[in-house]
């Protein structure tokens, strides 16, 4: 088992998307995404850039279940409820289920989502990053905080990555020790993504 750490710059609710029982991570992160294998943890802290408060936060943590190619994730009826509406509520409009493959053509498509410009056409350098991986981590044993989450104690400040990069080489110690308190947070969806307000 492993753990991996990042930073989550921006936080919509979409990478990760907490909603409909499942966390996922099917956009950006695509070194953790590759890498990440089920029985691992994943989490999430928050983004000092711009803000005034210099606390580092818990955004969320999971547990992968299952991984699955973009074109299972777009396939498996467990997950159409996370294809984007950009006219429905926020939680739908950030849908992360965005990438599949043309049938006849073979090439990417990428939905109308977050990630494609704002006239609805495909975003290329998002296309192009998201699928170095052409993998979505997938779990239900989670807790998501978005913007109200805990502050991360001074003893599990090792966990903390810098803005650019992830970590995942920790001792089995420390692995196991962090994931004790990840799972005494709680469970499911606790609060509203912080870039919501």
């Amino acid at each position: 088992m492993r753990l991996f750490s990042y930073v989550v710059r921006y936080d919509f609710g979409f990478a990760p998307n907490p909603f409909h029982d499942w966390c996922t991570l099917a956009d950006c992160k695509p070194q953790i995404r590759e890498s990440a294998e089920p029985g691992d943890w994943i989490m999430g802290t928050s983004s000092m850039a711009g803000r005034a408060e210099q606390i580092s936060r818990l955004v969320y943590a999971m547990q992968v279940d299952e991984t699955l190619s973009f074109d299972e994730y777009w396939l498996d009826e467990r997950f159409t409820s996370k294809r984007p509406n950009l006219r429905g509520s926020r939680m739908l409009q950030f849908g992360d289920n965005i990438y599949h493959h043309d049938r006849e053509t073979t090439s990417w498509i990428q939905e109308d989502s977050h990630h494609s410009n704002d006239d609805g056409t495909p975003n290329e350098a998002n296309i192009k990053h998201d699928i170095k991986a052409d993998k979505v981590l997938a779990g239900q044993n989670f807790v998501y905080f978005g913007g109200s989450g805990p502050e991360i104690p001074g003893k599990y400040s090792y966990l903390v990555a810098s803005r650019r990069v992830y970590k995942c080489h920790f001792t089995e110690p420390q692995v196991a020790d962090a994931v004790t308190w990840l799972k005494s947070l709680g469970s499911g969806v606790q609060g509203r993504p912080r870039d919501w307000d």
